[in-house]
């Protein structure tokens, strides 16, 4: 077993050597693997691998190397979670049902309806397809489906497809002491460093004071000069909640590298669309938001804007005022993103969700013709391209 998952990595190019297997063999033997399957998987990884690059693929062909290994004292049965019964009345449909349902005709005639809804219904539905209930085809509540509607009192997105959220939610701030796990990130941002001299003359010159000191026939003469510093000025702009919540983990990788990169960072946060107020906290979003034209006044053209998000919402978020998910903006989303990309010289969004996917998403497209193409997928090519585009 052990020798298919040696011929597996040098099959798949990893850069394993004789040597590093006896090692592994030995430490499975002084007893450090402990008959435990997770030990032995970071053994193995810690006596095979170099370079974090073969990390994906090393996990591969360990999975499959051990494929059917499991633990031998797992959980026995128990009961069945509260959250799992409480949702059996949920509604599942095959993609053919779900082709067949028509939205209602667009954000007026969805928020008009709503209003109706509201004044007409007395009592509780479920598995309807025209009141607010549970479980059915109807525009408004919960755990159905509709190609288009306001969910009301359900927990957490399931098809992302509603246009607007009745209901406070809370969103988590990234965390601003997040390990850096992936050092190629941290190098790809390096490549927007741009350093200058600035503030007081206090590291040795060299070069400087071999010339003064020649100059000086010989008698020695020390010449100072000010620190090299990263003059590059970012400002930050995260998408946070919602669907974003499939990408936190990255998401954190990207703000804490971006933290050790640029001393010049700001940050702040918007959900789906940048509007009228953006906010640092998310914990107090509500009641502490920034005017997005006070952010505009108060950074120059000169800092580089970043936009981090999966540009994926309802298009009503971009094209229309009251279009936002979670409250009633008098400017349509796409002003402030023409506001925002018009006033700073060099913009980029970066967008977690495969490139490849991103054709289907309306949202999407839309964005990246209000970016002018500025958008790139949240790789590491895509940085590279990203930060390209910055020192332009």
């Amino acid at each position: 077993m052990f020798f298919d998952l040696f011929f597996g990595l040098k099959a798949a190019g990893l850069p394993v050597s004789l040597r590093e297997y006896l090692t592994l063999v030995e430490g499975v033997r002084a007893g450090v693997a402990d008959h435990d399957v997770d030990r032995f998987y970071y053994l193995a990884r810690a006596t095979l691998v170099k370079d974090e690059r073969h990390l994906d693929r090393f996990d591969r062909v360990f999975a499959e190397a051990f494929k059917g290994l499991e633990r031998a004292d797992g959980p026995g049965p128990r009961d069945l979670p509260e959250d799992w019964l409480r949702k059996l009345t949920e509604r599942f449909l095959t993609e053919e049902e779900k082709a067949q349902l028509r939205s209602l005709g667009g954000f007026d005639t969805l928020m008009e309806t709503l209003r109706q809804r509201l004044a007409e219904q007395k009592a509780r539905h479920q598995g309807g397809s025209k009141w607010i209930g549970t479980g059915g085809t109807s525009p408004f509540g919960a755990w159905g489906y509709n190609p288009e509607g306001v969910r009301i009192g359900q927990t957490e997105s399931r098809n992302r497809r509603a246009v607007k959220v009745w209901d406070q939610r809370e969103f988590a701030n990234l965390d601003l002491d997040a390990e850096i796990t992936s050092r190629s990130m941290k190098l790809a941002l390096r490549r927007l460093r741009r350093f200058a001299r600035q503030g007081r003359a206090s590291e040795l010159d060299l070069d400087g004071t071999v010339r003064a000191t020649a100059d000086n026939a010989g008698w020695l003469d020390l010449k100072l000069k000010a620190p090299r510093r990263n003059a590059m000025k970012v400002l930050l702009l995260l998408d946070i909640g919602g669907s974003m919540d499939d990408h936190v983990e990255l998401c954190a990788e990207l703000f804490s590298a971006a933290r050790s990169e640029f001393k010049h960072l700001e940050f702040f946060y918007f959900h789906n669309c940048p509007y009228e107020g953006l906010w640092r906290d998310n914990r107090r979003r509500h009641a502490e938001k920034t005017p997005t034209f006070e952010i505009l006044r108060h950074y120059g053209p000169d800092w580089r804007l970043v936009f981090v998000g999966d540009a994926a919402m309802s298009p009503y978020e971009i094209l229309y005022p009251g279009g936002s998910v979670e409250h009633w903006n008098e400017e349509a989303g796409r002003v402030w993103m023409e506001r925002l990309t018009g006033h700073f010289r060099a913009a980029a969004w970066l967008n977690p969700q495969p490139e490849r996917r991103w054709p289907y998403s309306e949202s999407n497209r839309i964005l990246s013709q209000l970016m002018e193409g500025r958008m790139y997928p949240l790789t590491l090519a895509g940085l590279d391209r990203a930060m390209a585009e910055l020192l332009r």
